[in-house]
């Protein structure tokens, strides 16, 4: 099915900005996973690389324009019809530069939908915010009785091996995860520095804020075998001996990890191990992320 172009929406910015898109859909006909319709518009590409035997049918997200600032605009949409098994990831990691005065925060939104019996991987690699950045991000999972998702997302708040630290800016990242039409998971980070004596730093810095973290990533997997995992992947969380701090609990059809680091080299080496686990546990697939990950 040829799915329609996404509307264009008007810039509030009076210097350029961009709009891209993407739409990217997969269905299963005799046990086999296949492209069923893909759409893109750039800044957005999807490369669609080999992969190894009993692995998913996998996509490769890009971004053209190098990096994202206040005003431009990404939406991803990621649709796996009942039985597909699909993975997409991010080829690296996308970076989000300074907001001018006035402009409007980057947004990106992803829309992910899976079928009855789909399995679904969405396992985006970090967003760096530079000093000064605005980003509101919104991930929206629809998923069918029977469906499985792995996904994940994380944020780098400055690079501190360059000497960098988010002081100023604003960040909403939201989670809306849906089972057969119902709402059973809503998650928000919301930090805006002009409410909070003007600095995004001492918000981070408060007692209800992030201390000395830099970097921290949220992993999500949703299935109905989901709360049968806690104690398998504590378990191999612990014997693997992951420094960063993890934190796993369940509620229902959900397992979710929270993971910070003080250096974002640590939290990238966490999550790719806590994805691998899961994914193995939960599906049987290998412990190790598509290649772009090792890049």
């Amino acid at each position: 099915m040829l799915l329609a172009e996404p509307a264009l929406l008007p810039s509030v910015s009076a210097h350029q900005r961009v709009n891209g898109a993407t739409r990217i859909e997969f269905s299963a006909t005799g046990g086999k996973t296949r492209l069923a319709d893909l759409y893109q518009r750039a800044p957005c590409r999807v490369l669609f690389p080999d992969i190894d035997p009993g692995e998913p049918v996998q996509a490769v997200l890009l971004t053209t324009s190098g990096g994202l600032t206040g005003g431009d605009r990404l939406r991803v949409d990621f649709a796996a019809h009942a039985g597909a098994r699909a993975t997409l990831t991010s080829q690296a990691a996308e970076k989000i530069y300074r907001a001018l005065p006035g402009d409007e925060p980057a947004r990106i939104d992803v829309c992910i939908t899976a079928g009855v019996g789909a399995h679904v991987e969405y396992l985006a690699q970090e967003t760096i915010l530079f000093d000064g950045a605005r980003l509101r991000r919104q991930l929206d999972a629809n998923l069918a009785p029977g469906a499985c998702l792995l996904a994940t997302e994380s944020l780098v708040l400055g690079r501190r091996a360059m000497g960098e630290s988010l002081r100023s800016g604003f960040i909403h990242d939201a989670w809306r995860i849906r089972r057969g039409g119902r709402l059973i998971f809503a998650d928000a980070l919301h930090l805006d520095g002009l409410h909070f004596d003007g600095s995004l730093a001492a918000l981070r810095a408060a007692p209800f804020g992030f201390g000395a973290t830099t970097a921290y990533a949220t992993l999500i997997y949703a299935a109905d075998d989901a709360p049968a995992l806690l104690t398998p992947v504590r378990t191999r969380l612990d014997e693997a001996e992951v420094s960063t701090i993890v934190h796993a609990t369940t509620r229902e059809h959900l397992l979710i990890l929270r993971l910070l680091a003080d250096d974002a080299a640590e939290l990238r080496q966490a999550l790719i191990r806590a994805a691998g686990i899961v994914r193995s546990l939960a599906a049987g697939l290998s412990e190790r992320l598509p290649q772009v990950w090792y890049c």
